[in-house]
């Protein structure tokens, strides 16, 4: 993203274009000017306007895909856990100063095989909300993460991530906690461990807070889910200061699916039902069910070093770009 050119970009256009045709009204008045044809003027201004609609056009779009990753009706981890995985365990504390309740972590079987299955979970009300502290995970919960991630390594569990997060906690406590460290020290496990790791972004991926758990030998996204380095208010609160340009914001950040496919962030995919996961909740879940089999299969038989192996050089090939 050049960040130089998308300061130059109006938080308004609609007053931006406003202000143009005035003072090209104004200079049509002016004595001086009378007779000087300004089609040259007009044209350039024209296509100004449509460049802006067409920012527009695709600032609203990707909005509304911002906005279904957050709507409160899609599934969420318990939703996909509870649906999906047989006879689930769940295990609690970083065994070393508490729980977080907003990261979810287990045991579980599918289609007969045992699995280890971690995922952030918002709560789908007030209550809920406030319970798992809207997704925001803080270092106890990456710590339980990276417990469970040692425990499935130990046994030869597969590992399948449900993201779900606007970010880590940024509280001044999590940061006295060792927030950086406890996401820096998940990110390096999930590089370390010799079993297959399925990520999967269910809704928001936001920062740091859902790459902790993304680096996957695969990793997808649901068609509406998001995954970005901030959130679109955060960065238009950093670039301009001003609310206004977080749709714009969001269009630049490329946060969608299909943009993270098409740059090789991500491998696949996964389609929603029409109008999005929270229309069709049940078919949604099985729809993911399916996929996670049909991943699990394609990284059975392939040994530990190797599952190792193929993770760094997936992501270490991240960012490198082909003029040809």
């Amino acid at each position: 993203m050049d960040l130089k050119k998308l300061e130059e970009i109006p938080k308004s256009y609609l007053k931006e274009i406003l202000g143009a045709l005035s003072k090209l009204e104004k200079l049509k008045k002016i004595p001086f000017f009378t007779g000087i044809h300004f089609k040259d003027a007009e044209r350039d201004l024209a296509q100004k306007i449509e460049s802006y609609k067409k920012v527009e056009r695709d600032a609203k779009r990707v909005w509304k895909i911002v906005e279904l990753s957050r709507n409160e009706n899609r599934p969420q981890c318990l939703d996909y856990i509870n649906g999906i995985f047989e006879d689930f365990v769940k295990l609690s504390g970083d065994r070393l100063t508490g729980e977080d309740r907003s990261i979810v972590a287990g045991l579980g079987k599918i289609n007969g095989k045992t699995v280890a299955v971690i995922g952030h979970n918002k709560g789908k009300d007030i209550k809920q909300r406030l319970e798992y502290n809207f997704g925001m995970s803080i270092p106890q919960g990456y710590r339980k993460s990276q417990r469970i991630m040692r425990l499935a390594d130990r046994f030869g569990f597969p590992i399948v991530t449900l993201i779900d997060t606007p970010g880590a906690y940024p509280a001044l406590e999590a940061e006295d906690d060792g927030q950086a460290s406890a996401i820096a020290k998940s990110i390096l496990l999930m590089f370390e461990v010799k079993v297959p790791i399925i990520a999967i972004l269910i809704g928001e991926g936001g920062s740091g807070g859902a790459l902790a758990l993304a680096v996957g030998n695969e990793v997808a996204m649901l068609e509406n889910s998001t995954y970005s380095v901030i959130s679109p208010e955060g960065c238009a609160a950093i670039l301009w200061k001003n609310p206004s340009g977080t749709k714009l914001a969001a269009r630049e950040l490329r946060l969608t699916s299909r943009d993270m496919l098409r740059l090789k962030v991500i491998d696949r995919v996964i389609p929603e039902p029409i109008g999005g996961a929270q229309n069709a909740p049940g078919r949604m879940v099985k729809i993911v069910k399916k996929y996670i089999i049909g991943a699990l299969e394609r990284f059975a038989s392939i040994p530990g070093e190797e599952l190792k192996s193929r993770r760094a050089r997936k992501f270490e090939s991240m960012g490198f770009f082909s003029t040809k």
